[in-house]
């Protein structure tokens, strides 16, 4: 973490289709996100909806690559990241500026509903040598990594470890 760096979570709902690009052979994905928070009004006795914060974020590299896949319109998500502003000046000469959230994690919001996890293949640090597809194969976890001992399926204990 940087000083000075404004870090924040944003829950909210997917309000773009993900738009994928590779900038200098580093996948990039953004898309706009909506966070409209609910307050209880107590004068009529409900939740009411407050008016919605729209975000633009930003995803990259392995980041990029696995919401790309995950997420869609209307998805609930949970985000984490950095804000920081992009400022260009537009035809007319005129400055012009926008906060942009860089996010560093990103997951659906299971409060909303379910979803699976699939863990992704080993990646090579350079993306331009990719495996293809015929190549790339996947185990849940690399060999020997966790080993396991089976445990008794009866609820009796032996007589040593009773005593």
């Amino acid at each position: 973490m940087s000083v000075g760096d404004t870090y924040i979570t944003v829950v909210g709902r997917i309000g773009s289709e993900p738009d994928f690009k590779e900038l200098r052979q580093t996948p990039q994905v953004s898309f706009r996100l909506a966070s409209t928070p609910r307050q209880f009004e107590k004068a009529l006795n409900t939740y009411v909806d407050k008016p919605t914060t729209w975000y633009t974020v930003e995803c990259w590299r392995s980041l990029a690559r696995n919401v790309f896949d995950s997420i869609g319109v209307g998805h609930p998500v949970i985000v984490t990241g950095r804000l920081r502003t992009h400022e260009w000046t537009d035809d007319s000469g005129e400055q012009r500026s926008r906060v942009i959230l860089e996010a560093f994690s990103l997951g659906h919001d299971l409060s909303r509903g379910t979803a699976s996890f699939t863990k992704n293949a080993p990646r090579s640090e350079s993306f331009e040598s990719a495996p293809q597809a015929s190549e790339a194969t996947a185990a849940p976890y690399p060999p020997d990594e966790f080993t396991t001992t089976p445990l008794p399926l009866s609820a009796e204990r032996p007589a040593a470890e009773a005593a």
